[in-house]
């Protein structure tokens, strides 16, 4: 019979080959900066895993900074925060299922109404636990993906309003194209604060919210006195005129695993999409699109940080790493940390060289990236 052999404690622990370090400090500077452009009032966005950030740690180091609300996705993360210990108002940012209703109000978290049918069953679960749950009327002005729409919402609104267990504390809508279309987005504004004044003027609301961190950053706010920062928390402005203002709140790394001379005419990764011209110094690098990086930027100029040189990555990424020109670099190492994005190299940049947003790239790094924390 063969004999199982369970790892113990004999040899050393291997130290990461991807990790994000985030840094707790640059967060609370740029919530600094959110609350110093449009008042105190702010919902932070803290969806899929606080944008790759981590959803519990982000919380907790939010948690004493009288924030309004946490804005989730859904039940799951709303569960995850509380038993984080974290007490925070929950506002969930989209449609709930039928099924999840009971527990919403059970918890007392905030949902956001689009229709009258989910409106009715809020009221009739919070008349059964005698109690009055506070909601939000989401309203579409553009973004096309939930709320009611504007025509006939003042008939709606009465109708809501007939619902005694409801409170209907805040007004809400999303902004589609903020770092976009700035014609389309004052529109939205003027739409919204229309909505408003016909539903009985800006004293029928505590809470009113259309502003993301574009909205936020770009536009004047009017009557809404609560704001929802997602992406320029995590010290990146979708509006580049800001980029300044905010700090890198995570640094995305990995090490050098081998350097290896190679000669003129040699393949270099998967379908030899780059072939060297001369010698080439080509150092491997323990990070791929395994780990979240994304493979889009094969070939496309992509560079990473090391020993305080730009240097460019060569053929395609694959699942767990890369491969990187360090010619020019030859004090480069095994085991030399490796800056993927972060300070040095931008996220925004990847995102742009991969055709796609940083939203993506925060959200892709995969669970096997350790996550270290540091204020």
């Amino acid at each position: 019979m063969a004999r199982v052999v369970l790892v113990n404690d004999t040899f050393p622990v291997s130290p990461p080959r991807a990790w994000a370090e985030i840094d707790l400090g640059a967060l609370q500077q740029n919530l600094t900066i959110a609350r110093q452009t449009h008042g105190e009032a702010l919902m932070a966005v803290v969806k899929a895993g606080a944008y790759g950030h981590g959803l519990e740690e982000i919380a907790r180091a939010l948690a004493a900074e009288n924030i309004a609300f946490f804005g989730v996705a859904n039940v799951g993360e709303a569960r995850r925060i509380r038993s984080a210990g974290v007490e925070t108002r929950i506002y969930l940012l989209g449609a709930t299922w039928s099924e999840e209703r009971e527990e919403i109000v059970a918890r007392d978290w905030t949902p956001c109404i689009s229709s009258i049918d989910e409106a009715v069953q809020f009221n009739r679960l919070a008349a059964a636990c005698g109690k009055r749950l506070k909601v939000h009327l989401a309203v579409d002005t553009g973004m096309g993906r939930g709320g009611f729409v504007a025509d006939r919402l003042p008939e709606k609104f009465a109708q809501l309003e007939r619902l005694e267990n409801l409170e209907i504390e805040g007004i809400g809508s999303h902004l589609p194209s903020a770092d976009e279309d700035e014609e389309f987005t004052r529109r939205q504004f003027k739409q919204f604060h229309a909505i408003i004044q016909e539903l009985g003027g800006a004293a029928r609301f505590k809470w009113m919210h259309l502003s993301n961190s574009a909205g936020l950053l770009g536009y004047d706010p009017g009557l809404c006195n609560l704001s929802r920062p997602g992406l320029m928390l995590y010290g990146v402005s979708p509006l580049p005129g800001f980029q300044e203002k905010l700090a890198t709140v995570m640094t995305l790394k990995s090490r050098v695993t081998l350097v290896r001379d190679l000669p003129a005419g040699h393949g270099i990764s998967y379908g030899r999409q780059f072939v060297t011209t001369r010698p080439t110094r080509v150092a491997t690098i323990g990070i791929g699109y395994g780990d979240g990086y994304p493979r889009h930027v094969s070939g496309k100029g992509a560079d990473v940080w090391i020993r305080g040189r730009r240097l460019p990555i060569l053929g395609r990424v694959t699942m767990d790493q890369m491969m990187v020109d360090v010619t020019a670099a030859e004090d480069v190492i095994e085991g030399d940390e490796v800056e993927i994005f972060g300070p040095n190299i931008p996220v925004a940049e990847i995102a742009a060289k991969a055709d796609t947003v940083v939203w993506e790239i925060f959200t892709g790094i995969t669970p096997r990236v350790l996550r270290c924390y540091r204020s």
